[in-house]
């Protein structure tokens, strides 16, 4: 789990760089201080078991089995990314591990998630799907349909909401009223609140709320205090506005997920401050060599342009300009 936490760090403070370089087209919304969230949850996962992401998603690709290689092909839009480049920062699949994609609309994949849910117990198969979302989610209709039919159909589903404290630019007590856990309790849904920087206590409930969802327990609701470092996206560089430089510095200097952890570690005896530096420092060059790798991979043909559009249609474009030139029109 440590590993896996410097590995989304890592990966976040290279794409942050391609951005602020301008080899990185389009915006892109950092996870950094949210990575016990991700890891604590996706470790008592099997790569059976589903995950819908959002737009600040990298996180959850990293810890649910992505490779740096092909998450930086997908950010530069190049043909060897999980998506040929056409995903991007905020559309990335991984369905080899489970992963049913990022989300760029807000709240916009609670639907799979439970959709994802309820194929599970039609087909009798023992897979669970996690939906995170953000707090500013919560404010999204969507999340009260599902949570009823989730409910109403005990499904394998859990609602983990990442807690950030701001819902973009707004402090989350501005735009949410009364508890967000209790929210789910009215559809008698099982909630859980824990610390999200600790991923311990993150992973500790996610194993016992699994198992129970694999054995018809589910649904179940999570809200997970946390933390993003950077501004809502790339570009959010001068925050006095809406938050203090005192409060970012006070969450990245005492509750830090990896540092805490990596602390934890050593006073168990399970790992040296020398063995922390050099997993690091490996993981950080893989990174960079991922980087390397990306800026000289290849772009998708201009032809693919229309693949992976309609189902059982190699190249729908002939199709929809001969339907535009007067075949139906």
């Amino acid at each position: 789990m440590y590993r896996q936490m410097v590995k989304i760090r890592a990966f976040e403070d290279q794409a942050n760089q391609l951005y602020l370089s301008a080899k990185m087209p389009g915006l892109t919304h950092m996870y950094s201080g949210q990575e016990a969230v991700a890891v604590g949850i996706c470790e008592a996962l099997t790569d059976e078991d589903r995950i819908t992401s959002t737009h600040r998603g990298h996180g959850h690709c990293v810890a649910k089995g992505a490779e740096f290689r092909q998450m930086f092909c997908e950010l530069l839009g190049r043909e060897e990314g999980y998506c040929r480049g056409k995903g991007g920062s905020m559309h990335i699949a991984d369905q080899a591990h489970g992963n049913l994609g990022a989300n760029a609309i807000v709240g916009g994949s609670m639907g799979i998630a439970t959709g994802a849910a309820l194929s599970a117990k039609l087909q009798g198969r023992d897979f669970v799907t996690v939906c995170f979302f953000g707090d500013g989610a919560t404010a999204q209709g969507l999340w009260y349909e599902v949570m009823n039919m989730a409910a109403l159909w005990k499904l394998p589903v859990i609602y983990a909401c990442e807690n950030n404290g701001y819902s973009e630019y707004t402090k989350t007590e501005e735009i949410a009223a009364g508890s967000l856990t209790a929210r789910a309790e009215a559809f008698g849904i099982e909630a859980h609140g824990v610390d999200g920087q600790d991923v311990l206590a993150v992973n500790e409930l996610a194993q016992r709320l699994v198992e129970r969802a694999r054995h018809g327990e589910g649904p179940f609701f999570v809200e997970l205090d946390t933390y993003r470092y950077h501004g809502h996206h790339v570009g959010d560089i001068n925050r006095d506005y809406y938050r203090s430089k005192d409060e970012e510095a006070e969450w990245k200097e005492r509750r830090d997920p990896i540092v805490n952890f990596g602390k934890w570690l050593e006073a168990e005896g399970i790992l040296s401050a020398d063995d922390l530096v050099a997993i690091g420092d490996e993981i950080r060059a893989e990174a960079e060599s991922a980087v390397a790798y990306a800026l000289n991979a290849g772009y998708p043909e201009a032809g693919e342009v229309d693949m992976h559009v309609f189902a059982g249609v190699d190249h729908a474009l002939p199709y929809i300009d001969g339907y535009a030139k007067g075949a139906g029109a």
